[in-house]
């Protein structure tokens, strides 16, 4: 996967283009992903036994392609390519060239 947890994206697509997020979750096998207080919507709970009901807001997964990646050195969107340098495989900045290093985990 190009985006990996942890990742500041942009949105280009939908109701929420032009805003930036952090990526909270990445779903491989439904190739979308989850964005921090990005594509949020409203969800009706109804009320169980010791717990009342309520209307929760929840964020819904994006699809990759509706997100780009903002490279941490140069601040813009941009696409993702690879450089691989002996038993290592890095992510580049297809932009400034640079290496995008691995979010903390």
């Amino acid at each position: 996967m190009k985006i990996r947890k942890g990742d500041q994206v942009k949105i280009i697509l939908g109701k929420d283009k032009g805003r930036t997020g952090t990526v909270e979750r990445v779903l491989t096998k439904s190739s979308t992903l989850v964005v921090k207080d990005v594509n949020l919507y409203k969800k009706h709970v109804k009320p169980a036994q010791g717990r009342p009901g309520a209307i929760v807001t929840k964020e819904r997964p994006l699809a990759f392609s509706k997100v780009q990646l903002v490279c941490p050195n140069c601040k813009k969107p941009t696409r993702v390519g690879y450089k691989i340098t002996g038993t290592t495989k890095e992510r580049l900045c297809r932009k400034c060239k640079a290496v995008i290093l691995s979010p903390v985990k």
